[in-house]
């Protein structure tokens, strides 16, 4: 007969993962300008919310920033406008996990509606770290929209339950000229993310 050895710490660990993942869907957003509350939706979007839980547990978020906002005012390029903060690590590569695939709004049956929380990307399977905030409703950005050419929209993943009014400040915060006209000229740190038990 074979003996096996368990390796309690790293079944512990598996453990609390899958824990978090399953249960703990609010999210404590601490930045410099207020708290923000989050609320996941694992169960229509599971890939998506459970990368942002896996950044959220290795603290990849803390000291992270808002960086861009995007205003009916600083977008005169574009036909289709929005209304968004965006979030994450920004160019720090080094805290990306790997890349995961899309999970568009035609399959999770959400929108992008006013408070929703999305990923950031450029072509599908491109989602990592970034991530953004609607503010009002949004729907150039769920599947069949036109403000990204693909027309696959962006895979939201849940929903700002508390903080709109934090979220909102930080939309109207100034930002720079040219090509740097969407980026805040001073980005709102993000002090720590964590889970609410």
């Amino acid at each position: 007969m074979q003996n096996f050895k368990v390796n309690i710490p790293f079944l512990l660990a598996g453990l609390l993962f899958l824990t978090s993942t399953v249960f703990a869907q609010k999210i404590l957003v601490e930045t410099e300008m207020g708290n923000i509350v989050l609320q996941l939706n694992p169960e229509k979007a599971p890939l998506t919310s459970s990368n942002f839980l896996r950044y959220v547990n290795a603290n990849r978020y803390d000291a992270a920033t808002f960086y861009r906002t995007v205003r009916m005012d600083n977008q005169a390029n574009k036909k289709i406008k929005i209304e968004v903060i965006q979030g994450g690590l920004g160019d720090d590569s080094t805290k990306n996990f790997p890349r995961i695939k899309h999970e568009s709004t035609n399959i999770t049956g959400l929108k992008h509606l006013n408070g929703t929380l999305s990923m950031a990307r450029n072509v599908p399977g491109s989602a990592g770290s970034e991530f953004f905030i609607c503010i009002n409703d949004q729907p150039e950005l769920d599947f069949g929209g036109k403000r990204n050419p693909d027309g696959q929209g962006f895979a939201a993943f849940g929903e700002v339950i508390s903080g709109m009014d934090v979220v909102k400040k930080i939309q109207t915060r100034e930002t720079g000229d040219g090509e740097k006209n969407q980026s805040l000229k001073l980005p709102v740190r993000i002090i720590k993310m964590k889970i609410l038990m």
